[in-house]
């Protein structure tokens, strides 16, 4: 009996690698940096942050690299260089896990999971009385001397 085997090849695309680009004026010209990034090489596409009100660039952005050599490149070149008066901070992003940290309460694949062990928890957030194993630090000394008194007292309470 002959067995035979099928060697079968997968081709997932390539996963870009995202950097954080930081520490931007609030207004740079965007070609100034499109130039500075593809002199680095090519396949490199950035977005800047912008702020929902003014429009303006928050600081920082993100750029997507297709090659890790160029992003390597890039990040070696870059970080520390002054572009409009300002020394770049580059470095590789990470990336997020299903909406982990999203502030919209988005319903993303390991959300519920995560809803439930805070349910399962059961802590308290917020109590307006005192803790009941601390004594109220201003009257911690008074609280000391009327528990003296009470230990020195001979008639039952």
């Amino acid at each position: 009996m002959t067995v035979r085997h099928r060697q079968i090849t997968l081709n997932f695309p390539f996963m870009s690698i995202r950097l954080y680009i930081g520490n931007l004026p609030q207004s740079f010209n965007d070609q100034e940096l499109d130039a500075l990034l593809k002199g680095a090489g090519e396949g490199i596409r950035f977005k800047p942050v912008l702020d929902r009100d003014s429009g303006s660039c928050r600081g920082f952005g993100f750029a997507n690299v297709d090659d890790p050599k160029v992003a390597d490149a890039i990040i070696e070149q870059l970080n520390g260089k002054d572009f409009c008066g300002s020394a770049l901070r580059v470095e590789r992003s990470e990336r997020r896990d299903n909406n982990a940290g999203n502030r919209r309460g988005g319903q993303g694949a390991g959300n519920n999971q995560s809803q439930a062990a805070r349910k399962a928890n059961n802590k308290v957030v917020h109590s307006d009385g005192p803790a009941p194993e601390a004594p109220d630090p201003r009257w911690a000394g008074e609280l000391s001397k009327l528990k003296d008194l009470l230990a020195n007292q001979t008639t039952p309470v």
